[in-house]
């Protein structure tokens, strides 16, 4: 069983307790590291980053990262940063779950099940992001992967990862998600069909968001967030370990004859983590209106400009609906931000058919979006009592303000996009009374609120 240590962006230092005081006291870099390890250090921000932002861990590991065979281009799969491949699509685009491939018909890893379903930038300036999907049936045997491009934040939505790092070893189950920042290196074992998302930000570290007039409490506790603890293999492959670099959108493989996983002590504040979304502590309305989703947001990566993200990850748990005389599920909304939604599990509340666990929405920048009709129907004439909402369901969005491109594979190749989508807003029709009485109306909004 993996085990971790708690906090959000903390200062922490572990070691493998079968080399203990492998870390060296006083200093980084002593003359001889104890053990006779490599101190190598992994920078995730530029060295004369403010303190608060600066992200940097110091490795001791049994062979430097450095020892391996040169890098030559690889076959990028349905992985990819090309935002021209076809014609842009305002329209709302729904899709149906993810196909995930037959073990029995082929074997399919993590790297190999990568799929690109939209995004925007460029990974050479170091601003945008990339969406995708994982479908994979078997685990990566010595071979591992590591972003140069950015951050993954990684969810499942059907099976269970146990990722090997080099700072150690985690779990992550559907409900739960994890972050690999830019430059870890890592291996992914699955237990069978295996599906999920992945939310990619190049030039940004996910952080937590702000809480403003909420207080000090509030969302994702930082002492909810677990990163794992110092593990090393020392082994040596024979055959050939493959390390698989993305790079500038593309992907290259180099050999090296050992595992990079010889890490025996690490400290610092740069290390990869999960977090599981049933700790996370709702906001909600208590009197009347909907609140905007932000409320909702775990984690996000910001941009240059106050207040805009470059991409936001939040998610729509169990809560308790109250508000009176209003209309409870979302509102019908034009957006200056991209919103890519996914379900893990249950069905959402604004759309109980059609959008299903393993499946995608995407509503592009000011393109309308909303409750479809039989939504619209049964919450507008709803007794307002307390209730439960999404029980049993977690449904999620990757928000951007960038206007996202769909690719080929997620307009065409994949074939699982819904075309009939548009359908579900068809039935909606006029409910106009001209003769319709304002102050009756305005005596109902005037009720005491019991």
């Amino acid at each position: 069983m993996a085990s971790y240590m708690s906090g959000f962006g903390n200062e922490l230092s572990s070691e493998d307790p079968r080399c203990p005081g492998a870390l060296p006291e006083g200093q980084n870099s002593p003359q001889v590291c104890p053990y006779g390890l490599y101190a190598e250090q992994l920078s995730g921000s530029a060295f004369t980053c403010p303190r608060p932002s600066n992200k940097r861990s110091w490795l001791y590991r049994i062979l430097p990262s450095v020892k391996h065979k040169p890098f030559t281009l690889m076959s990028c799969g349905n992985l990819t940063e090309d935002w021209n491949e076809v014609e842009p699509d305002p329209n709302q685009l729904r899709w149906l779950p993810f196909a995930i491939p037959k073990a029995t018909e082929r074997k399919v890893d993590f790297v190999a099940g990568l799929h690109t379903v939209c995004g925007a930038g460029d990974a050479k300036s170091r601003n945008g992001i990339g969406i995708h999907m994982y479908t994979c049936n078997t685990s990566m045997v010595d071979r591992c992967f590591n972003n140069s491009d950015g951050d993954f934040l990684i969810v499942p939505q059907q099976g269970e990862l146990l990722i090997t790092t080099e700072f150690g070893k985690m779990t992550v189950e559907p409900n739960e998600i994890c972050v690999i920042q830019q430059g870890m290196r890592f291996s992914v074992d699955v237990f069978g069909e295996t599906r999920g998302y992945i939310l990619e930000v190049y030039g940004a570290h996910f952080e937590l968001p702000d809480l403003g007039p909420i207080g000090a409490n509030g969302l994702a506790s930082p002492r909810d967030f677990l990163c794992p603890v110092a593990w090393y293999e020392d082994r040596k492959v024979a055959t050939g370990y493959t390390i698989i670099n993305k790079y500038q959108g593309k992907l290259f493989a180099c050999q090296q004859n050992f595992s990079p996983f010889n890490v025996v002590a690490w400290h610092g504040n740069y290390t990869p983590y999960k977090y599981n979304l049933k700790n996370f502590m709702v906001i909600n309305c208590v009197a009347f209106d909907h609140a905007d989703p932000s409320i909702f947001t775990v984690l996000t990566a910001k941009s240059t400009r106050p207040g805009v993200a470059i991409a936001d990850f939040v998610i729509f748990p169990p809560r308790w609906g109250v508000a009176d005389h209003t209309f409870r599920p979302p509102y019908y909304h034009r957006n200056c931000m991209s919103e890519f939604m996914g379900l893990i599990k249950g069905h959402y509340e604004a759309k109980e058919e059609g959008f299903q666990p393993g499946g995608a929405s995407l509503h592009s920048i000011m393109s309308p979006h909303g409750p479809d009709a039989d939504c619209f129907e049964k919450n507008s004439t709803a007794e307002l009592k307390p209730e439960r909402v999404a029980e049993g369901t977690m449904a999620f969005m990757f928000e951007s303000s960038f206007s996202m491109a769909v690719t080929k594979w997620g307009l065409q190749t994949c074939q699982k996009l819904d075309k009939s989508y548009y359908q579900c807003w068809e039935p909606l029709r006029s409910h106009f009374n001209p003769n319709w009485k304002l102050t009756k109306n305005l005596n109902l909004l005037l009720l005491p609120i019991l």
